[in-house]
């Protein structure tokens, strides 16, 4: 029964580890009183195993947990130079030390993951300024956000079937530049740029560079 105890004990442990490994929970270990502490979330107490308890952790201690701008970009996967971007932008924020050193405090791991998953979907910093404006003051904005996602998607539609009619025109040209290389001698100039029109390329419509399509996907990105 001991050593079914202690290999139980020793698989909550690993997964404890992978836990703290993944950001997603505060893991503190006491190597000598072979206890870990975790959040109050579990409120676990293996009685019944020596020499391996599971403490609760109280929620004012976890409040006064913070990191170091090092620590906070290991665990959120993110530069130094992110955090003080998302910092200069009003997202998160910090204190400074009497050392002169800044700290980040407990829940900002949730934010810039938050930050993280709504740049992934098009949100940009100046967006979600606004948005974290409004909730870190006490407001829902909630609608806001949906609205934003709808123009977001639509902007996306745009985008894609922008690039979808470049694509088939640049297959047409390209048709029609092996036709003309096809039947001009290797010393002769085949005038590929000049064989290009508004006509020949578009159907007779403006079409926009496609330097300029793809700066549209500057909304994945963060708006510096």
């Amino acid at each position: 029964m001991r050593e079914a105890g202690h290999a139980a004990a020793e698989k909550f442990r690993k997964a404890l580890e992978l836990w703290r490994a993944a950001g997603n929970l505060k893991v503190k270990t006491n190597d000598k009183a072979g206890r870990i502490n975790v959040p109050p979330i579990f409120g676990l107490t293996l009685e019944l195993v020596p020499d391996f308890i599971i403490t609760k952790v109280e929620n004012d201690s976890l409040k006064n947990e913070s990191y170091r701008p090092g620590q906070l970009a290991r665990i959120t996967g993110v530069s130094t130079d992110t955090l003080r971007h998302y910092e200069r932008k009003g997202l998160i924020k910090s204190r400074r030390l009497p050392n002169g050193y800044r700290e980040y405090p407990h829940h900002s791991v949730n934010r810039v993951m938050l930050i993280r998953n709504a740049l992934a979907i098009g949100f940009g910093l100046d967006d979600l300024a606004q948005i974290l404006k409004i909730r870190d003051a006490g407001g829902a904005p909630c609608r806001k956000v949906h609205a934003m996602a709808i123009a977001k998607l639509e902007e996306l539609e745009t985008l894609l079937r922008d690039l979808t009619k470049l694509r088939d025109d640049l297959r047409g040209l390209l048709k029609d530049w092996n036709r003309r290389l096809e039947t001009t001698d290797n010393n002769e100039p085949a005038r590929l740029l000049e064989s290009m029109s508004a006509d020949g390329l578009g159907g007779g419509q403006a079409r926009l560079p496609v330097n300029s399509l793809l700066r549209k996907r500057k909304f994945h990105k963060e708006k510096k």
